[in-house]
Order: C-alpha cells, then sequence, then structure tokens
C-alpha cells in the first residue's frame, strides 16, 4: 500500500510540474497547435485584405496594429523602467489582428515607459517590413485610378507614417462629407478590429484587467497564452459562438450608426 501511495504522489508531482511548465513557457507549444502566425504567402495576405475590404470596406488592408498595456507589479531596483504615462507599471502588448478578430501577430514584454510607435520598431514585424522579407502583395491601383499603392497596416496617431504604415488625417477636418474626414472614419472602422480584440481578451481573461503579480518574464508568457487560446476559441465556430457570442464586437446599424460591443462596460 505504501509503495502505491508513493507512486501516486510521484505521478501528481510530474502533473503538477507539467502543468507548471505549460504554463510557464508555453510559447512555442501553443504558437505550433493553435497556429498563430502571420502569413506566409501572396495569397495569404490577399485573403486577409479581401477580408478587410468585406467587414470594414476599406481596401489594401493587412491588419490592424495597436498597443496595450498589460499592468504588473513592479520589481525590486526597477525603478521606473516600467512607469507609463499612465501612471502604473506595466509591460505593453503589440498587436495585429486581422478582420476575423485574431491575432496574426503579437509581440509582449517591452516596458510600459515605451511609445507604442516605439514598441513597434523594436519588433520582428517592422523588421520584416522593412526588410521586405512577408511576402506582401504587390502594389495594386485603387478601383477608378490609375496610380498603383502599397498594402497597407492601419495604426493609430501613436504611429509614424510609412509605406506599409497607414494612420488617420490629424486634427479636426471641417465638413462632414470632406474626404479626409470620410478616410478617417474607414480607417477606423479596420482599425477597431484590434481594439475589439483587445477588449474581449480582457474581458475574458479577466487575470488582464488587473495587475499581474508574476514576474515580468512570466507575465509574457501568460499574456502569449491567452492570446493563443484567443485565436484557438475564434477559430471554430462551435466554441466561438460561447466564447465571443453575437453582439460581442462593435457593430453598426443600416445607418452607420456605432452599436458598441458587449464586451465594453
Amino acid at each position: 500500500m505504501k509503495n502505491y501511495k508513493t507512486k501516486f504522489k510521484n505521478l501528481n508531482y510530474e502533473a503538477y510540474k507539467f502543468r507548471n511548465e505549460i504554463v510557464i513557457n508555453p510559447p512555442a507549444l501553443l504558437v505550433t497547435l493553435f497556429f498563430f502566425q502571420l502569413p506566409k504567402s501572396n495569397c495569404e495576405w490577399m485573403a486577409v485584405a479581401e477580408q478587410f475590404l468585406t467587414k470594414c470596406n476599406f481596401t489594401h488592408c493587412l491588419g490592424s496594429i495597436d498597443g496595450k498595456h498589460v499592468q504588473i507589479i513592479a520589481t525590486e531596483s526597477s525603478g521606473s523602467m516600467y512607469f507609463n504615462y499612465r501612471g502604473t507599471f506595466s509591460i505593453v502588448l503589440l498587436g495585429d489582428a486581422n478582420a476575423n478578430y485574431n491575432f496574426i501577430y503579437a509581440d509582449v514584454g517591452c516596458q510600459g515607459r515605451i511609445s507604442d510607435g516605439s514598441v513597434f520598431k523594436y519588433t520582428s514585424l517592422y523588421e520584416k517590413i522593412e526588410q521586405g522579407k512577408l511576402n506582401l502583395p504587390a502594389d495594386e491601383t485603387l478601383p477608378g485610378r490609375t496610380n498603383p499603392v502599397p498594402f497597407v497596416f492601419v495604426a493609430d496617431d501613436a504611429f509614424a507614417l510609412a509605406t506599409h504604415i497607414m494612420k488617420p488625417y490629424q486634427g479636426h477636418k471641417p465638413g462632414a462629407s470632406s474626404p479626409e474626414r470620410i478616410f478617417n472614419y474607414r480607417l477606423s472602422r479596420a482599425r477597431r478590429m484590434i481594439e475589439n480584440v483587445f477588449g474581449i481578451l480582457s474581458s475574458k481573461f479577466r487575470v488582464l484587467l488587473k495587475p499581474v503579480t508574476f514576474h515580468p518574464d512570466k507575465v509574457e508568457s501568460a499574456v502569449l497564452s491567452c492570446i493563443c487560446l484567443h485565436n484557438f476559441l475564434c477559430r471554430n465556430s462551435v466554441s466561438r459562438s460561447f466564447y465571443a457570442p453575437s453582439g460581442s464586437f462593435d457593430s453598426e446599424d443600416a445607418d452607420g450608426n456605432s452599436i458598441p460591443g458587449l464586451w465594453r462596460p
């Protein structure tokens, strides 16, 4: 009997050790299982652009980029390293979402004191864009136009305008039907994809709503785990109906009025 008890304790320890490893070091395993990756070919990027055109009426869009602060408890001797403009301590989750509310890229772990635009410049996504290693579609003309324009990732004012990064016109633009205001409206429809993804992620994985008490390295792994689980639950129609039922995301009525998603307070 004693021998069985000993074996059971050993088995219990091994299961605990395995479970602990999954929580602390999940990225490689979960990324592989849940297909959390950037499109690899021209055709895959074009499929993303078609989704944005259909759902947001914004053409040539390859993704919606933004940053989110994940609050942490500052470690000893970290000083102001993680201190952000909101007066809290955090690490930054920089995400890129498609029109189906899935992450296609995420970078987690940069110190909260750094702005979203600067965080982006330290990511592998930015490096690959600059080096032309993403197999992005070739420039194409817009409907009714003659000059080809590049495909872009949409972002807010915190990001620098670039060949493949599109941001809204700055300042107030008079006239409800001015070209600049119409453009900003269309771009905001595409950009709110990542905003909704962050909102759903926080509302479902509520550990992200308050300061996380882990070491920053473990917070990074925990956030990546939440991202992978989000993608997994959104890819299956059955699990999606429970995880993000109808009305969860922002939408518009027939008159173009915005309807807030259920994730908003």
